[in-house]
This record gives structure tokens, C-alpha cells and sequence, in this order.
């Protein structure tokens, strides 16, 4: 399903060069419509509405042209781009929900960061566990069982706990309004040579913990980083351009439920130099604990955001096969293009650089309130 597709309500927004700011747009008809308003100048405003997609629906909006060719534009402060569908609220990420994945991190930290070392690890907790870990439910006897058999081979790890204990891992990935959209670059530590996207499906979450929709994400993951500790996991996870999200949110209504992001199948295709290609997939239906959970261990009595919250679901996907020599995993080489696709969310296209060698992220929360405020939006 592309964005043209008018049995989708999506919400998302664009720059619009004229007056250097971002405008809050949906999709009609095969355009992309400007709906701000001084009720709804934000995403993270509408978001908090009674009824968002019925409101959406309602709202007086302005054509920019057809979202087809303008959803294909990269970002340039001259030219009239989408964003990423989010705005003032945090955006937080679930990590180790997929219990196959959970063995990859244990990997990490075996292997300390070392991806020649990663392959022997990965050969040892093989053999032991099987495919015991395919449909595993936190928190359930059968998890119990596998911890301890991983425990008794002295491959405990805290990823375990967070994996398949009773509580979910969720962390801070980026600053509000700091996510890079589609077609933008999407940025590595340079001080990592072990990585590798994540693709997600990112859900829309209120101030009151309603959830609202979802979209697609890229939580970029330096594997050696946060090998060597899980301390590291700040600065493996939050950096200039490290955080991918888009292109638009899917409202959730009666074509579209948290029903189909609990069977969503995720694509993943990296193309590099030389013709290189890689594929993977990330099947929901494996998560270990259901979106819902997730949300309810971020946001509630003992969290608030007042501005709603944009939540990774975590991944399944952890590539294993070599790139270059044998034994050294996949990492990513500047320029590779990663492409994160699911039915009925569209597609998130970005290209891979340096964090430091993609643009520098400056149009923060007090550049977005003087914005509107300029344009007698606030």
C-alpha cells in the first residue's frame, strides 16, 4: 500500500519551504494537504484529540501537490519534503521483545563487540536451545526454562531478563522533533564498526496512552557498542540522524487496527556498492510481548509524557551472515540505502552515513515554537 492509497487515513508532516516550518498534512484524493490549524498546530496536538481520525477527516486542508512525487523528495530546506510523522513527543523504544533476537545481544555481550567471536557464541547457545525461542512468551514457564538452561551453561546475561523476564526494556532513541524522515540520510557513531538497521513498526501513542496508530521506524543498532556494555546503550542508540521514522502515520480505524500490526510482516532490503543486496524480514506475530504491554510499561501512573509518546516495538530481525570476510558479520558501509516496507504502512527509505557527516540537527522545540508562533499558529 502506497501513500496514494484513499482507504488509509495517514497523518504525517512536511516542510514547507515558504515559511521555513512544518505544517501537520494528510493525505486526499492523491495529495498531500496541509491541515494546521491554530487548534491542531502540531501532530503531538491532534494526537490528544477525542477522536483523531474522525477529526482528521474534518479538517479544512490546503493541496501541496501529489504526496506520490512529493513523498520521493529528499529533505532540502528549499523544497517541499515530508518529515518525520512526529513531533513534540518522546520517542522511546522496546528493546529484546523477540525472544530470537534476545540470543543475538547475548551474543553481543559474550563477544564483548567482537563480531570474529560472535560466530562461536552463537554456535554454543545453538546447540543448546535449539529453536525452543520461536514464539517464546515473556514471562511464561517455558521462558523460565530456557533462562535457566542458558544460566546453567554460565551464559546469563541481562539481556535474558529483560528478554524473557517479567519486564520489558524500554529506553530513550531520541530527542522530540531530532528523527530523521523518509528519504533522508540516517546516521552511524563513527566510532562503530559493527552495525546494522533495526526495522520496526513505531506505534502513535497519546498523552493518556491511547493507542492511536502506527508507522514504520529504523532504530539503528551499533552492535559493538553496546556489546562491549549495555551501559553504552545511550550511545549506541541516540545520535545525530540515528533515528528513522515514517513516512506517515496510520491512523488506526475500522480498515486498520493494533490487530494488523500484531500480524504485520516487515521487509527489509539493504543495497550497497557493487551490487551488494540484503534481505530480512521481521514477523510480529513472534514478539514476545504484545504491543499493548509494551505501552502500558512506558506510559501511565508511574510515567507521564504530556506530549504523547512514539514507541519502537523492537525487531526480530539481527543479521548473521558475512559481508566481507568470513567470520565478521554484516555492518553497514556509508551509502548503503535501507529500505523498511509493510503492508499497509508504506515504505521508509533512507541512505547510511557517518553521524557526523549528516546534517546537523538544529530545529528543535524552541525553533518550532517561534515558527508557529511567526505564522500566528500558537
Amino acid at each position: 500500500m502506497s501513500l496514494q492509497d484513499d482507504t488509509a487515513l495517514w497523518l504525517g508532516r512536511a516542510w514547507l519551504p515558504d515559511v521555513k516550518g512544518p505544517a501537520v498534512v494528510t493525505v486526499r484524493d492523491g495529495q498531500l494537504c496541509d491541515v494546521t490549524s491554530r487548534a491542531f498546530p502540531t501532530v503531538s496536538h491532534l494526537l490528544d484529540a477525542d477522536d483523531p481520525a474522525a477529526i482528521l477527516r474534518d479538517l479544512p486542508g490546503r493541496a501541496l501537490g501529489p504526496v506520490g512525487d512529493i513523498a520521493d523528495v529528499a529533505p532540502d530546506p528549499d523544497r517541499l519534503h515530508l518529515l518525520a510523522p512526529c513531533d513534540l513527543q518522546a520517542i522511546k523504544a522496546c528493546g529484546v521483545t523477540f525472544a530470537r533476537s534476545m540470543v543475538e545481544r547475548v551474543i553481543e555481550e559474550q563477544a564483548a563487540g567482537d563480531p570474529a567471536r560472535a560466530a562461536e557464541v552463537r554456535a554454543r547457545i545453538g546447540a543448546l536451545i535449539g529453536d525452543s525461542l520461536r514464539n517464546l512468551r515473556a514471562g511464561s514457564p517455558e521462558a523460565a526454562e530456557v533462562k535457566a538452561a542458558l544460566q546453567a551453561e554460565g551464559l546469563w546475561s541481562q539481556y535474558l531478563e529483560v528478554g524473557i523476564g517479567p519486564d520489558a526494556e524500554v529506553f530513550t532513541k531520541a530527542q522530540p522533533l531530532s528523527s530523521v524522515g523518509p528519504n533522508a540520510e540516517v546516521g552511524l557513531h563513527p566510532i562503530s564498526t559493527w552495525n546494522n538497521p533495526e526495522p520496526e513498526i513505531v506505534l502513535a501513542v497519546s498523552s493518556t496512552g491511547r493507542i492511536l496508530g502506527a508507522t514504520l521506524g529504523n532504530d539503528v543498532n551499533l552492535r559493538d557498542v553496546e556489546g562491549r556494555s549495555a551501559l553504552l546503550l545511550g550511545k549506541a542508540k541516540d545520535n545525530n540522524a540515528s533515528c528513522a521514522i515514517g513516512p506517515m502515520i496510520r491512523l488506526f480505524d475500522d480498515g486498520f487496527s493494533l490487530d494488523d500490526v500484531r500480524a504485520a510482516t516487515l521487509d527489509l532490503t539493504v543495497t550497497g556498492a557493487g551490487g551488494y543486496e540484503m534481505t530480512g524480514q521481521s514477523s510480529m506475530a513472534e514478539i514476545s510481548r504484545d504491543p499493548a504491554d509494551l505501552v502500558a510499561q512506558t506510559i501511565g501512573r508511574h510515567h507521564q509524557y504530556p506530549d504523547g509518546v512514539m514507541l519502537f516495538l523492537g525487531t526480530l530481525f539481527a543479521p548473521t551472515e558475512d559481508r566481507d570476510e568470513p567470520g565478521q558479520g554484516f555492518t553497514h558501509k556509508s551509502g548503503d540505502v535501507v529500505r523498511i516496507a509493510a503492508p499497509g504502512l508504506g515504505a521508509l527509505v533512507n541512505t547510511v552515513r557517518l553521524s557526523t557527516e549528516c546534517p546537523e540537527w538544529h530545529f528543535g522545540v524552541r525553533a518550532l515554537m517561534a515558527n508557529l508562533a511567526q505564522r500566528g499558529l500558537v
